[in-house]
Formats: structure tokens, C-alpha cells, sequence
């Protein structure tokens, strides 16, 4: 389940360590950049009609940085990556809701769903 719509209010420098995000209800959240770039939700990356991812994390370089980070109209941001990879449309809802990185957001995805 993800949350609320929030947007950004602040988005970090493609020249820190990782991603930062602060969003408009005052959550922080860290995203690795290697992490993101795993998992990318382009159909080249996720695939169009199956769950089974098409990229293998093995052949994305530890060291892939983005080179610069688009805002996509009123509802996501789109790296443009080391690799030369730049399709990948990262909606607020899917970064808030399932890449957060911080302890709240990964106990709340671990949390049993209530039946």
C-alpha cells in the first residue's frame, strides 16, 4: 500500500553519495544509486507483461551514478544514468511507497498485511 500523494520538496545533488528525497509531509528518504538503477521500472528493465525482472543486477557497475535527474512533469523523476541507460520513469508514489531505503518505510513493507 503506499501512501498519500506527496511530491518533493527537495531533491539532492546527482554528486552526493546516494539520492536524497524530502517530501512534502516532512518524510527524508536515502535511496543507493545502485539500488535505483536495479530497480528501474522501464519495460526494458521490468519487463511489460511479467514480474521477472530482465536485468540482472550483476552486470549494473557498483559505481553507476546518475548523470543527471529529470523531474517528469508533476509525478516522477527519470535518471539519466552513467550507463547510458534513460528510460526508466521513476513515479513519487513507486520511490515513496517501494524503494524508501529508511527504517520506517522498510519495517512498514516487512510488516505482515493485515487480512
Amino acid at each position: 500500500m503506499s501512501p498519500k500523494m506527496v511530491t518533493p520538496v527537495e531533491v539532492g545533488s546527482v554528486v552526493e553519495p546516494a539520492l536524497r528525497i524530502v517530501w512534502s509531509d516532512g518524510h527524508h528518504s536515502r535511496y543507493g544509486w545502485h539500488a535505483l538503477r536495479v530497480h528501474c521500472p522501464c519495460a526494458a528493465c521490468k519487463g511489460e507483461w511479467t514480474t521477472r525482472r530482465h536485468v540482472d543486477p550483476a552486470s549494473i557497475p557498483s559505481t553507476i551514478r546518475p548523470l543527471r535527474i529529470e523531474r517528469v512533469g508533476a509525478y516522477a523523476l527519470r535518471p539519466v544514468w552513467s550507463d547510458g541507460h534513460s528510460t526508466g520513469i521513476y513515479p513519487f508514489n513507486y520511490l515513496r511507497g517501494d524503494l524508501c531505503e529508511c527504517e520506517e518505510c522498510a519495517a512498514r513493507r516487512a510488516a505482515p498485511s493485515a487480512p
